[in-house]
């Protein structure tokens, strides 16, 4: 009796109402209560009438003696036992493993295990009631129970903890056994798609022998499932679809899902040339593609595959923001429009981290998207890795369980059970709009890439492959015996598919380029490609006095009948009073202007990260809390005259998979201006790669232009190693061409200026700024309403406090330690120093450096300061670019870590650096 073992704390009261409450509405009751009561009311004729709820609470907790128990009842028991132990651990007896035995679990699901014997076998139960079938003999029971867990697909969901749910799939998985069922039609039409996805890899393995491809085969089953999932969900009102997907298999579903010309694609494996000088591509299998298909009934979809590079995994969290950007731009809170689906290598959902931060995402406020259908092509071999040494998790797919997701293993020489199980994760997602995992576990017929040789690794496993027939033939036969199709079909398919390749391929090699088509270019119309030379033009960026008050009216101003705590209070009236009264405005007045100012103008605005809606440093509070009930009132959203939709979310403890996210979003709605903040500068290093592989070069690989924006928290204020330093070096580092902006302003204004620009131009790219801490209360750091309605954005701001030709020294610097060597200069009284402010760093203004320089006709020293150590920082990247005069270097030395632990070192150290702008001679 453990199974039930969880009553015996319980009171027996507590069975009678519990038992009321089933009997009036049996799917009121939690699923494992539900199916105890309906045994016990299978068996209410072998106890003779006595009370049921009594008699359920005795026998229940152990207080009745088996003896005392009819045998008959007993049984009965044992039956829900074995049921339960179907619905639990069926899985890991199941047929889907299509190469090798699979490996072995204890306790098996033999009836012993379960206080049943062969001479149960012809015996009724009533319990067959419980999995939607009469009662019946437990063979039968069996026979039904081993068709519906233990065939060709194997489901995992029993630790789902809605009732509601878990009821659905009962019900569903009772239909026609969870055995597929298909029309004759939908048969030739899987038929023909299977043919499609053999005969693709067979003709590029004939034609480009050798070459990587990272081919399909083992797994082409895929094909009929994908092309049923989009007929499918088109049919249930999906309009879009977003999907991401490693190497494997990629060629084959662009050319057979989403159409790509197979011309372009050849065009790709001759090595041609691209028809754009500026643009250096990527591989083939990193391509993506957006296509606007018509389905079989006629419904229009728009489909998108994105781009990715070779670092596994990250394009989930990519597809994830795209998905939601278009949610919320054409489809409003209906999440059900545009489907997200997600292909994974099994070596890479087990191993990668990435995945457990976007599957933490799926139910969170700003990054759900109504629930992602993932499905794992599972090699059963990572590059040369055996499962067993690539997890300790029984499946690849655990990670599932996280969020509480059913998981669906099938075989994937099946192709009827992949499509029927397909079928049913949409089904799924549709209604309960949740995570839903296949996992297709086929084999890869060749090594990690075409070049490989596998038997160096897995000679048992690759001879057994080698002996194996493609899925399609052995569609192909199944088909041919039950009188679907004629024997000369397949060849027929064979043929006509390989003509059309061949026309496609010598015509490919007509052509002197490959054209590489933007991905998503329909979310871009009116935006231009640019160099740094347009990068680099002014743009009018300001605003108007009667707009900005409107603006400062909505974030200076409580709600009045609601109650918040007194320094929210005070907060709000000081940037009022700022506003309206001192003519003084901080850094989080200046961000909350350039925020309303782009609503009004019809800009979205999206901001994540951690702590962002009040600010890690206590700065915004764009969002504030009522103190009794905690009610979050968004002070923006009363603004006047707001056109665009402001959201700002406080993000789960991830970098690496909201970084992606947003990435993402920014990619799909370049008129909204996406953000994400780190909480310290220095934490962005746990998204680098992220960085490094979509933000510093998607336009250069993929022809995409993205105007995320990176907002780094840094300066040097004697917080320790990790909360000092943004990394400033490595974006720098990054920087080339026309890649992306790098700025570190000192000023509001400008500020409020660089943000508005991001939207202002004709073009998007990454912008990433380093941004205060101390300066965020520094009475020094201020702007006036003037420099918010006058002017632009400026690159570079000249000292005005010096008389230019009294000036020996003439000192180049951004970011906050600007107004740490103007305070010693203050100090010192020196008045031939002047202190010259780089507010963006990349494109670097050059001209404008050329100007400045010749207003100081007798500087004959130069400077380059920074607070940073001297390997890092910018010192590296201005040796490379800054040759306009012969300069010093004002810096720490080099260290191993950004700053010291110690504050009273790293306040010493400091202050080094900035004696050294005024003494060339010291520590020489």
């Amino acid at each position: 009796m453990d199974r039930f073992s969880f009553l015996n704390a319980a009171h027996t009261e507590f069975f009678a109402q519990l038992y009321d409450q089933y009997t009036e509405n049996p799917d009121s009751v939690e699923a494992s209560w539900r199916s105890f009561f309906q045994g016990f009311d299978f068996g209410q004729e072998s106890y003779g009438g006595q009370d049921a709820v009594s008699h359920i609470a005795n026998v229940a907790s152990g207080t009745v003696e088996s003896s005392n128990v009819s045998e008959k009842l007993q049984k009965e028991f044992d039956v829900l036992k074995l049921i339960e132990g179907y619905r639990v651990r069926g899985h890991l007896f199941t047929k889907t493993n299509p190469v090798r035995d699979r490996r072995r679990f204890s306790p098996t699901l033999d009836i012993e295990n379960f206080g049943l014997s062969s001479a149960d076998l012809g015996v009724v139960f009533d319990a067959a009631r419980v999995i939607g079938i009469a009662p019946c003999s437990l063979s039968d029971i069996i026979k039904h129970l081993d068709s519906i867990y233990c065939q060709h697909i194997g489901i995992e969901y029993m630790y789902i903890r809605k009732p509601e749910i878990v009821q659905w799939i009962q019900d569903r998985l009772t239909v026609n056994d969870n055995q597929p069922s298909f029309s004759v039609e939908k048969k030739k039409t899987i038929l023909s798609k299977l043919n499609e996805a053999v005969s693709f890899e067979n003709f590029l393995h004939t034609k480009y022998v050798g070459q990587k491809r990272f081919s399909l085969e083992g797994g082409e089953s895929i094909i009929p499932a994908l092309h049923t999932l989009i007929e499918s969900a088109a049919e249930q009102g999906v309009e879009q679809f977003v999907m991401g997907m490693a190497h494997r298999g990629r060629l084959n579903v662009l050319a057979n899902i989403f159409g790509k010309s197979t011309q372009d694609i050849f065009g790709e494996f001759d090595g041609k040339d691209y028809d754009k000088e500026y643009f250096d591509g990527d591989v083939k299998y990193h391509l993506g593609l957006t296509a606007d298909k018509i389905t079989s009934t006629g419904k229009k979809i728009n489909i998108n595959l994105a781009p990715n590079p070779s670092h596994l995994e990250t394009v989930g969290a990519v597809i994830e923001g795209i998905t939601r950007a278009k949610q919320d731009k054409h489809f409003g809170d209906d999440f059900s429009k545009v489907l997200p689906i997600a292909v994974h290598g099994d070596a890479a959902i087990a191993g990668q981290g990435i995945l457990y931060e976007i599957v933490q995402m799926a139910q969170l406020d700003g990054y759900k998207t109504g629930g992602t259908i993932h499905i794992v092509i599972n090699n059963q071999v990572g590059f040369t890795t055996n499962y067993l040494d690539a997890r300790s998790s029984t499946y690849c797919t655990d990670v599932a369980k996280v969020t509480l997701s059913p998981v669906l293993h099938v075989n994937a020489d099946d192709a009827e059970s992949v499509v029927h199980a397909m079928q049913f994760a949409l089904d799924f997602r549709m209604k309960f709009g949740r995570d839903v995992f296949i996992d297709l576990l086929g084999y890869r017929k060749y090594g990690h890439n075409e070049g490989d040789e596998p038997r160096f690794t897995q000679p048992v496993l690759y001879k057994l492959i080698a002996k194996h027939q493609n899925p399609r033939d052995i569609y192909a036969e199944k088909l041919l015996s039950e009188g679907v199709i004629d024997a000369g079909l397949v060849k027929s398919l064979e043929k006509e598919y390989k003509d059309n390749l061949d026309q496609n391929l010598e015509a490919s090699r007509k052509k002197d380029l490959t054209i590489i088509t933007p991905f998503m270019q329909n979310e871009w119309k009116g935006f231009e490609q640019v160099s740094n030379d347009k990068m680099l033009l002014k743009v009018d960026t300001a605003y108007t006095k009667e707009g900005l008050t409107q603006v400062a009216n909505a974030v200076c101003n409580l709600p009045k009948d609601k109650k918040f705590i007194s320094k929210i209070q005070k907060l709000i009236n000081d940037r009022k009073t700022m506003f309206f009264e001192t003519d003084k405005l901080d850094w989080a007045m200046g961000e909350h202007l350039a925020y309303g100012s782009l609503l009004q103008e019809g800009y979205d605005v999206r901001i994540s990260g951690q702590d962002v809606e009040r600010g890690t440093f206590s700065h915004r509070h764009a969002v504030v809390k009522v103190e009794e009930s905690e009610e979050e009132v968004t002070l923006i959203d009363s603004l006047e005259g707001s056109k665009g939709k402001f959201n700002i979310y406080n993000s789960l403890l991830s970098e690496y998979g909201v970084l992606g996210f947003d990435y993402g979003y920014a990619l799909a709605s370049p008129n909204t201006l996406t953000i994400w903040e780190a909480q310290f500068g220095d934490f962005s290093n746990g998204a680098q790669i992220m960085i490094d592989q979509y933000i510093s070069c998607g336009e250069d690989k993929w022809n995409n232009q993205n105007g995320i924006v990176m907002l780094l928290p840094h300066g040097y204020e004697g917080q320790g190693a990790e909360h000092s330093s943004a990394r400033m070096e490595r974006y720098l580092q990054l920087c080339a061409r026309h890649n992306m902006y790098v700025a570190d302003c000192t000023t509001p204004a400008n500020f409020f200026h660089l943000l508005r620009r991001q939207m202002k131009t004709t073009f998007r790219k990454p912008l990433i700024v380093f941004t205060p801490k101390s300066l965020l209360r520094d009475p020094r750091c201020v702007s006036s309403i003037e420099d918010f309605t006058s002017g632009s954005f400026q690159e570079t701001i000249d000292d005005t406090t010096v008389n230019k030709a009294d000036v020996k020294t003439l000192v180049f610097v951004t970011g906050k330690f600007y107004y740490d060597i103007t305070a010693e200069r203050e100090n010192n009284g020196r008045t031939d120093v002047a202190v010259v402010r780089i507010e963006q760093l990349f494109p670097l203004p050059v001209e404008q450096l050329k100007a400045i320089i010749a207003q100081y006709p007798n500087a004959d020293d130069y400077v380059w300061a920074q607070e940073e150590p001297k390997n890092m920082g910018a010192y590296s990247f201005m040796l490379m670019n800054f040759d306009l005069v012969k300069w010093r270097l004002a810096s720490l030395k080099a260290y191993s870590a950004p700053a010291s632990g110690s504050y009273t070192r790293a306040k010493r150290r400091h202050a080094d650096a900035i004696k050294m702008v005024f003494d060339k001679d010291l520590f020489r």
